[in-house]
């Protein structure tokens, strides 16, 4: 049964094992994962059933170190809930998308900040800027389906809490912000390309989302305190 407790056999021989397998304790070993959370990630479907090879023992392959990598990303380090987490793997696998599409329903199934607030009348407004903040970039969405997207919504959501509270937030303000994302996707689709496989791709691209999105938010403030410095503080 998937998931099931195995007894691992230790040292002992590893005699007709496959190339590049390895058994439970030493996959918990190379992962960092420890052995309880593999067997609870495999009970939910997190992570394929290995190759059972005794009533009791499973061997274990590369895919799946690199899968238990991406949960450890989602669950551990990006804090998502077992069930999103799931979505996001099922996405991932869902091979009857074509490679844009895999990763744009992989990272859609990510959570997202809050939404925008059909009730306020910010909101409308607050759409308005964010189309018009697209097409003046020349992002060629379908806009109709960007604007039923979490990430669109979370966008609207921004502007109109900018908008309450009385700061600027017009497309002449936010268009520095979106350009330095242009570059940034740039380079986080240059280094997705550089796994080998659409599978690997898709999985980095969810994991690099995630692991990456604390580092920018660190660099941003940590960036304004040294120009902060500069503009306000008094050397030494």
């Amino acid at each position: 049964m998937q998931g099931e407790p195995e007894r691992e056999a230790g040292t002992g021989s590893r005699r007709g094992k496959g190339a590049g397998t390895v058994r439970l304790a030493e996959l918990s070993e190379r992962s960092g994962v420890s052995t309880p959370t593999i067997k609870y990630y495999l009970r939910e479907r997190l992570l394929p059933p290995g190759r059972r090879i005794t009533a009791t023992q499973s061997e274990y392959g590369e895919e799946h170190l690199r899968r238990l990598r991406l949960v450890r990303a989602l669950i551990q380090v990006g804090r998502i809930p077992v069930t999103t987490a799931r979505e996001v793997l099922a996405a991932i696998e869902d091979d009857s998308l074509n490679h844009h599409h895999r990763l744009g329903a992989a990272v859609e199934a990510l959570p997202h900040g809050p939404e925008a607030d059909e009730t306020d009348p910010a909101t409308a407004a607050a759409r308005r800027t964010a189309t018009e903040l697209l097409e003046l970039l020349g992002w060629r969405f379908n806009l109709e389906v960007t604007a039923a997207s979490r990430p669109f919504g979370m966008l609207v959501a921004a502007i109109a809490a900018l908008d309450h509270l009385g700061y600027a937030c017009d497309t002449a303000h936010l268009l520095p912000y979106a350009r330095q994302a242009e570059q940034l996707a740039v380079f986080d689709l240059d280094l997705v390309e550089e796994f080998p496989t659409p599978e690997g791709q898709v999985e980095a691209a969810v994991a690099l989302t995630v692991l990456y999105e604390p580092v920018l938010l660190s660099l941003r403030r940590l960036a304004e305190a040294e120009e902060s410095n500069r503009r306000f503080g008094t050397d030494g």
